[in-house]
């Protein structure tokens, strides 16, 4: 029954990626915080679980969506060039800190960002910056930033890149895909930490590589990967604010009940 979750659970996370540059992270990681409390894992490490077992799926899941953007010459190769040195020293980072947090703050700090994702869908309007260009030592900054956050609580970081990108005066198709190409160098720092973090397997139900569960990542990479192909397609052609708002709401509500069911804790 846990397969069946997990296929679906990554063709939705596919196309949440594909549509919004956001990795699907903001997705997996509650969906496999609940499906782990429900096989009973230890609430100590379900959440790290989650979220290193999160990232390792955006690491395939954003090759497809890149390929797409890419072949539709939407992507900004100039810019994201610029922020990945920063990001990939920040993944590492927030990687590290994120396996050092109990699991409790780490849902607190999940369910803080997910109320702040779901505020910037339902009200953020890009300002561009009219004439203004941003510099290579801004964005390096700024990719580190992006990625420690993102490697932190297990997203695609795309909700921070892609409105740093519009800020500046970049296209939204362009913004949106050049933050799914930033998510792969963010996923694949951070599942590089996660994975070789130690973890007690006995208190598992199936096979893990550090705080990536095995069984789950199979399983959401074999629907995301599709899912995401099809979601960048959809991206040009749907209506952008009315996905934008659905998305939002349902972000907005998830990250509530983390607060709500961490906060006495």
């Amino acid at each position: 029954m846990e397969y069946i979750f997990y296929l679906s659970l990554g063709a939705v996370a596919g196309l949440i990626s594909g549509l919004f540059g956001l990795g699907g992270g903001a997705v997996i990681v509650p969906l496999l915080i609940f499906s782990f409390a429900a096989q009973d894992i230890s609430p100590e490490i379900a959440t790290h679980l989650a979220i290193g077992t999160s990232l390792a799926t955006i690491v395939v899941t954003s090759l497809s969506s890149i390929y797409t953007h890419h072949q539709k010459g939407a992507i900004r190769w100039d810019l994201v060039r610029q922020l990945s040195p920063g990001i990939v020293v920040g993944s590492a980072l927030g990687g590290l800190v994120a396996i050092s947090l109990n699991g409790t703050l780490l849902q607190l700090m999940f369910g803080s960002f997910m109320i702040c994702i779901g505020l910037q869908m339902l009200l953020y309007k890009p300002i561009s910056v009219v004439g203004q260009k941003s510099s290579a030592p801004f964005l390096a900054v700024a990719g580190t930033g992006i990625g420690s956050i993102s490697a932190l609580i297990g997203i695609g970081g795309g909700v921070l890149t892609t409105p740093l990108l519009s800020h500046y005066g970049i296209k939204i198709h362009q913004s949106v895909a050049s933050a799914a190409a930033c998510g792969f160098p963010i996923a694949l720092v951070a599942t590089l930490v996660y994975s070789s973090s130690g973890v007690v397997s006995e208190v598992l139900p199936g096979p893990s590589l550090g705080y990536i569960f095995v069984p789950a990542w199979l399983g959401i990479i074999v629907t995301s990967t599709p899912f995401a192909r099809l979601g960048a397609t959809l991206a040009h052609r749907a209506n952008e604010r009315i996905l934008k708002q659905s998305f939002g709401w349902v972000v907005l509500l998830l990250g509530i009940r983390f607060i709500w069911i961490n906060f006495p804790a």
